[in-house]
């Protein structure tokens, strides 16, 4: 389901287009609207107006938009996909794959095209995964406790010089070492 085509709205649609979108198409399938009618259209009804619903609820929120976009993008080439609509004007439905094959009153038979393919496609595959707040939280987590071990080495090396001018650290360390030998051979 292309929540996009479900809303009659475009890619770059802004959240005021979807949400008024939304509201009008809500208005004209809302279940209530439908109670007195026919449990055919009634039925029919209700189930576009979960899948408006459905697409307004992930369109309206950026982090769950962004999410569909880029699977949209990234398996609408290989995954198949399948519509299954109901036409207002002739009261028919119409059930399509991306084959071009599909049965139903009002069908089409037109294959739909993804534009998921190419390495711009790729890049920007790569580029949302680096900009989302999950990695670039991690990131920063790894950022941080880089920085402070070096904190911690640079002072732990701050610190030796000043309490021992003069000496190196292997140099007390051979001197510890001769003074362990020297108490071993004293018992």
């Amino acid at each position: 389901m292309d929540h996009y085509k479900v809303l009659g709205v475009h890619k770059n649609a802004s959240k005021e287009e979807i949400k008024q979108a939304f509201r009008k198409l809500a208005m004209e399938f809302h279940p209530d609207k439908h109670s007195q009618s026919s449990k055919h259209l009634r039925d029919s009804a209700t189930l576009k107006f979960k899948q408006l619903s459905e697409a307004y609820e992930t369109l309206i929120d950026d982090r769950k938009r962004a999410d569909y976009n880029l699977k949209r993008n990234a398996y609408g080439a290989q995954s198949r996909r399948y519509d299954y609509n109901y036409n207002r004007g002739g009261g028919a439905y119409s059930y399509s794959n991306s084959y071009g094959y599909g049965y139903g009153y009002g069908y089409s038979g037109s294959a739909r095209r993804s534009s998921g393919d190419g390495i711009f496609t790729k890049f920007e595959m790569g580029f949302r995964f680096l900009t989302t707040r999950s990695f670039l939280l991690n990131a920063t987590f790894v950022g941080v406790l880089l920085g402070g071990m070096f904190i911690v080495d640079a002072s732990g090396k701050a610190l030796w010089k000043m309490h021992n001018p003069g000496k190196s650290f292997e140099e007390a360390m051979e001197a510890v070492e001769k003074a362990k030998a020297g108490k071993d051979n004293s018992y």
